[in-house]
């Protein structure tokens, strides 16, 4: 017998973190990690992303150039770029693991099967943790920096500062639906095994003095 509450939670795990996973692949590509705009030039704005920069013109439209080497990149970009590559690889890694340890996917069976796709799930989740917080710290490293420099009264008002991008909000999201992904996975494992070998005995005890009845009122005919 299967627990439809653990079926539910691992329905939910598993839409979680596919949009978490979607959301941590599209704040790796997007271009605008950070933003600057000027006063001088008010219809122009410059961008910059993991793996390049654009300069949005309002005329003009938006034009985009590749990093030509990885030398001349930030340190904190260059983590970033790791641990986003890294963490896409571990969630993509961690769903198609979930997957077979899904109650409604009937690949194992018996006692021994439950704590397969219980391994499963827990694998899962281990991963999605993972990835949640190799998204969250360079998210918010990055963050933490154009905070400090942005703040940084050292320097003249009037020079142009760095703001956040569209990307890193969505890594934050990606990194928030990660986590929550891979609690869902733990909980629906938590007594669930217990549970259903619970009702199992209940199941047969119930029935066997019925069974042991009928046998004697047979030996004794």
């Amino acid at each position: 017998m299967s627990n439809p509450c653990s079926s539910l939670l691992e329905v939910l795990g598993m839409l979680v973190g596919v949009g978490a996973w979607f959301c941590s692949l599209a704040s790796t590509l997007m271009p605008s990690w950070l933003s600057l705009s000027t006063e001088l030039f008010v219809l122009e704005s410059y961008e910059v992303g993991l793996w390049e920069s654009c300069i949005v013109q309002e005329v003009a439209g938006t034009e985009c150039r590749a990093y030509e080497t990885l030398l001349g990149l930030s340190h904190n970009l260059t983590l970033a770029r790791v641990c986003m590559c890294i963490s896409d690889a571990l969630a993509l890694l961690g769903l198609l693991i979930a997957i077979p340890g899904l109650r409604l996917v009937k690949s194992c069976g018996g006692s021994q099967g439950r704590k397969v796709k219980s391994g499963m799930k827990i694998t899962a989740g281990v991963m999605g943790l993972i990835a949640g917080i190799l998204v969250l710290y360079p998210v918010s490293n990055l963050a933490h920096e154009t905070v400090l420099k942005f703040h940084d009264h050292t320097v003249p008002h009037t020079v142009p500062r760095w703001e956040f991008g569209d990307a890193l909000f969505v890594g934050w999201a990606a990194g928030f639906f990660h986590i929550v992904s891979a609690v869902l996975f733990f909980t629906s494992c938590c007594g669930s095994d217990e549970n259903e070998m619970h009702l199992s005995y209940h199941h047969q005890e119930k029935f066997q003095p019925v069974n042991s009845s009928g046998k004697r009122h047979v030996e004794y005919v």
